[in-house]
């Protein structure tokens, strides 16, 4: 495998932090497309507990906050991410609605039916679709409400490329009908599916993403580990440029039954 095909899952986590922490979102989405999905989830009040798994340094957490009532913890694995995620959202006097803590989305701190809403954007695929609806649903009541995007193919078939290299990043990606019978056998009522616009890949996240490689690139001048990462990332946006019409990112939201 050459340098610029390495797996972004191969690079020292640390590093890894740095680069995505200076961004608002740490994968494709937009503030738009999570007030979308929001409005497919009914029943939230003031008492409601909502989850936001992977989130990341909160940049849809706070969006979440300012368009819904209710409680929102926010769980990530990495304290950097975290501690960007509490000093952002005091920044916009949010602490007192949402708070973000240090843990894992395969041991979540939480009791049986205790979440109102499980949110998810970006993140679910590191402990596979499937696996996270399945895990994740004892902890929601009954009638409460997932949603997550999961990176999909949007055509049955695909060239050789582009199959490859989602089959190297994530071999859990599928169709949207397998994404949504999953979530179906899973217990879940599918809600609502709907396709990421090609903005939320690329202003709202490739693009805010150039500033940092060129800084990354001046404050390690020379570390060929960190000109492997510039690489391996632009690499990304070459590919989506010429294969975005066979995928991306889709909301799921489903309703526990």
């Amino acid at each position: 495998m050459s340098n610029k095909n390495k797996s972004i899952h191969e690079f020292d986590i640390n590093l890894i932090c740095e680069y995505f922490s200076s961004t608002e979102r740490q994968g494709p989405g937009s503030p738009e497309v999570t007030v979308k999905a929001l409005g497919f989830i009914d029943h939230l009040t003031n008492e409601s507990r909502i989850a936001d798994i992977g989130c990341g340094t909160g940049g849809q957490t706070r969006v979440l906050a300012q368009h819904t009532p209710g409680q929102i913890t926010g769980i990530d694995q990495f304290p950097s991410f975290i501690d960007l995620f509490n000093r952002k959202a005091g920044e916009q006097n949010l602490q007192n609605r949402i708070a973000g803590i240090v843990g894992s989305m395969d041991n979540l701190p939480f009791q049986p039916e205790e979440l109102d809403l499980i949110w998810s954007e970006g993140a679910i695929y590191n402990i596979g679709f499937e696996r996270g609806l399945n895990e994740w649903r004892k902890f929601l009541k009954t009638g409460g409400y997932i949603a997550v995007t999961e990176a999909s193919w949007f055509t049955e078939e695909r060239p050789a490329e582009i199959e490859e290299f989602w089959q190297d990043a994530y071999p859990e990606i599928d169709t949207i009908p397998i994404k949504v019978a999953q979530m179906q056998k899973a217990g879940y009522i599918p809600v609502a599916t709907f396709i990421l616009p090609e903005n939320c890949w690329t202003e709202h996240f490739y693009v805010p993403l150039v500033t940092v490689q060129e800084a990354f690139l001046r404050k390690y001048a020379g570390n060929k580990t960190v000109e492997e990462l510039i690489a391996n990332q632009r690499h990304e946006v070459q590919i989506y440029n010429r294969y975005k019409e066979y995928y991306g990112y889709v909301f799921y939201i489903g309703r526990k039954i």
